[in-house]
């Protein structure tokens, strides 16, 4: 048997492998497009055999599958720790909501491509993943109604809210205005589309003056 340092390092080998073919596929499938992609464009964009992606995944689907779930559980990561931190350092709900967005914009600021294909993928219903998507979606979704649910409970929120909508709506003004500020306003900085997103939320959401 592997001594407990080998099999470490076996471990973080083969992650910094499955990083380098999350990062190839997920740019050249935004490039173009999933059907288009093949699996020889992955190894050769991440520097590997094509044997080495067939050793971590058993296909260009399950590749596909995985790179969803690791990007949307690194976005699920971000949010919380977001909420967590303002929940420590004293803050209002309102302002864990505002660190969410916060935190949802430098993910996407980080991860353009997987973003842009995300949302590409929640337009889709045939896919084979579909049902992936929509459990992933739901965690970063819950995450968020986390906290509206207990603003409403400590009377910070109108209990009128329909809390799964809201959290919904919050998450895709993120990703929508995200998405436009690379596409179309790239000279634009993170502070300045916070801010703007932030003062919506102060407006739509806590009803403050």
């Amino acid at each position: 048997m592997e001594s407990s340092s080998a099999r470490s390092g076996g471990s973080t080998r083969r992650e910094a492998t499955r990083q380098k073919l999350y990062e190839a596929a997920v740019t050249l499938i935004a490039e173009q497009g999933f059907s288009a992609t093949t699996v020889d464009e992955i190894a050769e964009r991440a520097g590997v055999a094509k044997g080495t992606v067939y050793y971590n995944f058993a296909s260009k689907s399950v590749l596909f599958e995985e790179l969803l779930r690791h990007g949307v559980g690194l976005l699920t990561a971000s949010l919380k720790e977001a909420a967590e931190h303002t929940a420590r350092a004293g803050g209002s709900k309102v302002d864990a909501l505002d660190a969410m967005i916060r935190a949802g914009l430098v993910f996407i600021d980080r991860y353009p491509a997987f973003t842009q294909l995300y949302v590409a993928e929640l337009w889709r219903t045939n896919r084979a993943w579909q049902s992936t998507l929509m459990v992933v979606r739901q965690q970063a979704v819950a995450v968020v109604e986390e906290v509206l649910r207990e603003g409403v409970a400590g009377g910070e929120f109108s209990d009128e809210i329909d809390v799964p909508l809201t959290a919904a709506a919050l998450v895709g003004m993120v990703l929508v205005a995200a998405l436009d500020w690379k596409s179309f306003q790239p000279e634009r900085s993170l502070d300045d589309v916070h801010a703007a997103l932030s003062r919506l939320l102060q407006g739509r959401v806590s009803g403050r003056g």
